[in-house]
């Protein structure tokens, strides 16, 4: 079960696309979709999260908890609107677009991926990439 909440103002219009969206990509790494929480708020809430969970006084535009068991994915993701919208206008591309992006990057840390290194960093923009390309050749996407 995927569910989406919002300590802001914004609301994702299209959470049946993007919840079979996000379950497609999981299967993609053979693992089975538990319980995941998408919470969309501003840089103030994620930069208190990202104090007091990771002692890192950086804003970002997501931080995920991975409560996984096995290969049943569980976790929790925040998402900074703020960071979103800045980061569409630092990287010349449509909000909506790195939404998705930063969704799915939450998905795949839960499935294993991970950003660290300049190597790891890669494989996690391709796998991002052929996310998208998923998400773009097969699902509706609302304008928001």
């Amino acid at each position: 079960m995927i569910n989406f909440f919002s300590e802001t103002d914004f609301e994702l219009s299209n959470t049946i696309d993007v919840s079979n969206w996000i379950h497609k990509v999981i299967n993609g790494y053979d693992k089975k979709l538990g319980e995941i929480v998408y919470v969309f708020c501003d840089d103030d809430y994620l930069h208190k999260l990202n104090m007091s969970f990771l002692n890192h006084n950086t804003l970002t535009d997501i931080i995920t908890f991975d409560n996984s068991l096995g290969s049943i994915l569980h976790g929790e993701i925040y998402i900074s609107i703020d960071r979103v919208k800045e980061n569409a206008k630092d990287f010349d591309t449509s909000f909506l677009n790195e939404l998705y992006r930063v969704v799915i990057h939450g998905i795949l840390h839960l499935c294993g991926l991970k950003d660290k290194t300049e190597k790891e960093e890669k494989e996690m923009r391709i796998a991002e990439e052929t996310a998208l390309s998923l998400l773009k050749n097969n699902y509706t996407l609302d304008n928001q």
